[in-house]
């Protein structure tokens, strides 16, 4: 056994020295520096440059998210499309009645997407007026805060001596997106 250990641990070291320097694949290769000098100064250089620009494009989009906060005062904001669509229809009768208007029936409630962001909510109303206060009432629905339009008008004469005409109004505002419901099935031709 004596003589078997010192026999095992040559052959042990024979084998290390002819795995790692024989077997190994010869030279040794020496890993270049991937960048010179040079070529790390001018990366710095556009870096800083990049860097140099945050604080303007922080400005740009602080006025950005300012103004769209601004414009988007004018959506009619509720939890529900249905919430918006009574907040609509209230909003209008409140301009009618302003405007010595009595359009207290609504007839219908449409509501439909816009892009992304933005969705639409339409009120339609009916009723009986004189052609100045449909004038005026039309006025007083433009010169809201709230962003409304009017999508769709139908004015038929009167009989009657004073001249009054029977007018069906719609009017839509703009709410945000996601108050209005995924529509699910075909799409639209």
């Amino acid at each position: 056994m004596r003589r078997l250990a010192p026999l095992l641990l040559v052959a042990l070291l024979a084998a290390v020295i002819l795995k790692y320097f024989v077997l190994s694949g010869g030279e040794t290769k020496v890993v270049a520096a991937e960048e010179s000098v040079p070529m790390a100064e001018k990366r710095l250089e556009s870096m800083r440059k990049v860097a140099a620009t945050v604080p303007g494009k922080e400005a740009v989009y602080k006025t950005a998210a300012a103004e769209l906060a601004e414009r988007e005062k004018g959506l009619i904001q509720a939890a529900t499309v249905q919430q918006a669509e009574v907040a609509l229809g209230e909003l209008v009768q409140t301009i009618a009645r302003s405007n010595g208007v009595d359009a207290r029936g609504i007839q219908e409630f449409r509501d439909k997407v816009l892009n992304n962001d933005y969705g639409e909510v339409t009120v339609a109303v009916q009723f009986t007026c004189g052609i100045e206060q449909l004038v005026n009432l039309l006025t007083a629905i433009g010169n809201q805060p709230q962003l409304l339009a009017t999508n769709e008008i139908h004015v038929n004469g009167g009989g009657d001596k004073q001249k009054r005409v029977s007018v069906r109004l719609s009017v839509s505002a703009a709410v945000p997106r996601k108050l209005l419901p995924e529509k699910k099935g075909a799409s639209a031709f």
